[in-house]
C-alpha cells in the first residue's frame, strides 16, 4: 500500500511600512505648562512558561519467536496439496502400495501410500501418518526399512502415509534434522493436510505413528495441530530440550550425527544462551512442556536396553501427560532394543488395538 502525502507551502510576505514624516505646522505649537500626573506603571506579568513536550515513547518491537518454538509452529500455514500418484508398486497382502508426492513449502515431497482393498466406507478409511526415525538421508529409500511396521498397520485396514522428509530419497530440499529445525515437522503437518484432502480418507480419523526421531516429530505435531486423533510413539526422542542436551546420549552416535547435533546445539546456545541462562527459551521449543494441549491420547513403547534413546525420555513424557490429565499408556520391554525387535509382535499388536479404539 502506498501512501501519498501532499504538502502545501504557504509563503507570507509582509511589506514593512515606514511612517511618513508630518509637515511643519503654519503656526507655533503651544507649550504645555500643566504638570503631568505621576503615573505608576502597571507591571506586566511574566509570560506563562510553555509546557515542555514529553518525548515520544520508544516502541520496542515484539521479537519474532524462533521458528522452532511451539508458538511459531502454531502460527504457520500448512496448506498441503493434492496427492499425486508417481508410481504403482507391488501390492501388499490386502492393500495397494503407491509411490506418491505432495507439496510442502513449495518442495516436492515423496511418500509411500497404502490403500485398503475392498469397498471404501462412505466417510472414507481411517488413516495413519507414519514418521520414520533417523536414517542417513543419502541412504534413505522410500520402500526400504520399516517394511514390517507399515505392513502391520496397512493389513489392519488403515490408509498409511509415510512421508520422506525433505532431502530424503527423491524429496526436494535440504535435510536439516528434526531437533534444530522445524522443517521435518512442517513436511509432516503438510502431509496431514494433504492426506485429509484425499477422497479415500476420513479427514476426521487420522492418527500418527512415530519411531525415535519420528516420535519427536509426532509429539511436536500433536501439540501444534488439533486434528490428530491419536498418536503412538516407539522409543521416541520426546524429553525436554534440557534433557536432550544433558542426558543424551548413552552411547556414541555415528560421527556424522554427532557433528550435526553439535551444530544445532551450539547455534541455539550461541543465540539464546545456555539452559541455565535462558530456561524460558529452551522450554518454548520443547513439545513436552505443551502436553496439556495434546490433540489426542498417546501410547508409548520403549525397550529398557535401548542404546540409542534413553528410556527416561519416554518415562518423562508419560509422567508429564499424566500430570496434565491426558490419556496416556506406556509399555516397557525388558531387555529389548531401540527397534523393540524382540517384542515386535506384542508391541505392534498393542499399537493396532490402540488405534482401533480411537480411530475406528
Amino acid at each position: 500500500m502506498k501512501a501519498v502525502l501532499w504538502f502545501c507551502l504557504l509563503s507570507l510576505s509582509l511589506a514593512a511600512c515606514q511612517p511618513t514624516q508630518a509637515p511643519s505646522p503654519p503656526f507655533p505649537t503651544a507649550a504645555v505648562t500643566a504638570p503631568l500626573p505621576n503615573l505608576t506603571p502597571t507591571p506586566i506579568p511574566s509570560p506563562m512558561p510553555l509546557p515542555t513536550a514529553s518525548p515520544a515513547p520508544t516502541l520496542t518491537p515484539t521479537p519474532t519467536p524462533h521458528p522452532l518454538t511451539i508458538q511459531a509452529m502454531r502460527q504457520r500455514d500448512y496448506p498441503g496439496s493434492d496427492i499425486t500418484i508417481e508410481e504403482v508398486l507391488a501390492p501388499g497382502a490386502n492393500y495397494q502400495r503407491l509411490l506418491t508426492s505432495y507439496r510442502s513449502e513449495g518442495l516436492k515431497i515423496y511418500a509411500l501410500l497404502t490403500l485398503p482393498n475392498g469397498e471404501r466406507p462412505p466417510e472414507g478409511w481411517p488413516a495413519i501418518i507414519f514418521n520414520h526415525g533417523y536414517i542417513p538421508p543419502r541412504e534413505y529409500r522410500t520402500t526400504e526399512r520399516y517394511v514390517a511396521y507399515v505392513d502391520a498397520l496397512a493389513r489392519a485396514g488403515y490408509v498409511v502415509f509415510r512421508p520422506d522428509y525433505r532431502g530424503h530419497g527423491f524429496s526436494e530440499g535440504t535435510a536439516s534434522g528434526a531437533y534444530g529445525s522445524p522443517d521435518y515437522t512442517v513436511d509432516v503437518v503438510n502431509a496431514l493436510t494433504s492426506l485429509q484432502r484425499l477422497p479415500e480418507v476420513d479427514a476426521q480419523r487420522v492418527g500418527m505413528w512415530g519411531h525415535s526421531m519420528g516420535g519427536h516429530i509426532t509429539l511436536r505435531a500433536m501439540v501444534t495441530r488439533g486434528d490428530i486423533r491419536a498418536g503412538v510413539i516407539w522409543a521416541g526422542v520426546v524429553a525436554s530440550y534440557p534433557d536432550l542436551l544433558n542426558r543424551w546420549r548413552t552411547a556414541p552416535p555415528p560421527s556424522a550425527a554427532v557433528s550435526g547435533a553439535r551444530r544445532w546445539r551450539d547455534r541455539l546456545a550461541d543465540e539464546y544462551g545456555s539452559v541455565e541462562q535462558n530456561p524460558d527459551f529452551w522450554n518454548s521449543i520443547s513439545p513436552i512442556h505443551y502436553v496439556a494441549d495434546l490433540s489426542g491420547p498417546i501410547q508409548l513403547h520403549h525397550g529398557t536396553a535401548d542404546a540409542d534413546v534413553p528410556v527416561h525420555f519416554s518415562e518423562s513424557l508419560y509422567r508429564a501427560a499424566q500430570a496434565a490429565g491426558q490419556p496416556v499408556e506406556m509399555y516397557l520391554y525388558e531387555g529389548d532394543n531401540h527397534n523393540i525387535s524382540i517384542n515386535f509382535s506384542t508391541a505392534m499388536g498393542r499399537t493396532v488395538v490402540f488405534f482401533d479404539r480411537y480411530l475406528k
